[in-house]
């Protein structure tokens, strides 16, 4: 059965349960299991994200294949190594390091708040490694994972001890099997921290694809902003740009330019070109375009 019904339009469709087995390191194992077995822990752990040869953690890959290291501890390599943390420790706010850390080893996300602050003091007062040894050795790893078994995605399905509330912010967090970790349009902002803060539930969006845009919105608080100067153009049409990751402020000395989470723009058509191409300036993402209603 699907994951949902919408499971093709919303990008779940490859992890459905009868279209993806569980990759796991078997007694007498071949060398091309050990090879499909170290891809999926990369494309896991990596959110999907391309891997270069040279980024190989051959040393590890070598204990594995001797059966020096198992498929836990292999992982345990993966998300503590420095390509790891070049991805997603190093230029990411903590809280969304939680989420991937969450993510890609739990295979779910976060519950609620006081989850992200447990892995927050664990992390400001032991350090990185103690974070990811935390998840690995955690009874919810071992009871679904064990020494041999690659993570995997189950926030999309209702398991033992699951709450419902994590189907929705799963979806905050996987924008399709064809989209990675590092691409998404709010970069390595917190995707769950509004939500998580007032304890509500997160709303589904789909992914984007086949013309369709929503898998962004502004946030609630964010009104359109409209393009000063000039008249309102050809065909008096405007179009709604929603940007993510524009840079604000910095006008001042000792005033740092920050990073908006999410912005929107009312712009006349005459003005568009234009309006796009400084919003590239400022290091925004143009994740939206659409008439105005």
């Amino acid at each position: 059965m699907p994951i949902t019904a919408a499971a093709s339009r919303l990008g779940t469709s490859a992890y459905s349960t009868t279209n993806v087995p569980k990759v796991e390191m078997r007694p007498n194992y071949t060398k091309d299991d050990v090879e499909t077995v170290a891809r999926a822990v990369y494309k896991q752990l990596l959110g999907n994200d391309y891997l270069m040869k040279s980024e190989r953690l051959t040393s590890a890959e070598s204990l594995l294949r001797d059966g020096n290291l198992s498929v836990r501890e292999f992982v345990r390599a993966v998300a503590k190594s420095e390509l790891y943390k070049k991805k997603f420790l190093y230029n990411s706010f903590q809280t969304r390091v939680i989420e991937l850390n969450c993510k890609h080893l739990l295979g779910r996300a976060p519950y609620d708040e006081s989850e992200v602050v447990y892995h927050l003091d664990l992390y400001e007062q032991q350090g990185f490694d103690a974070e990811i040894d935390s998840y690995i050795d955690s009874e919810e790893y071992q009871a679904n994972f064990g020494e041999n078994i690659v993570p995997y995605y189950r926030g999309f399905q209702f398991y033992p001890g699951a709450r419902t509330v994590a189907f929705n912010r799963m979806f905050r967090l996987y924008r399709g099997y064809a989209n990675s970790d590092r691409s998404q349009s709010e970069g390595n902002l917190p995707h769950l921290a509004r939500d998580l803060a007032q304890n509500k539930a997160t709303t589904i969006l789909s992914p984007s694809g086949a013309g369709n845009w929503s898998y962004f919105r502004p946030s609630n608080d964010v009104a359109p902003a409209k393009c000063l100067g000039g008249s309102i153009g050809e065909s008096d049409r405007v179009y709604r740009v929603e940007v993510a990751g524009l840079r604000a402020g910095g006008s001042g000395v000792g005033y740092p330019k920050l990073r908006r989470s999410s912005t929107a723009f009312l712009v006349p058509y005459d003005q568009l070109s234009a309006k796009m191409q400084q919003i590239q300036r400022q290091g925004g993402r143009i994740v939206s375009v659409s008439v105005a209603s």
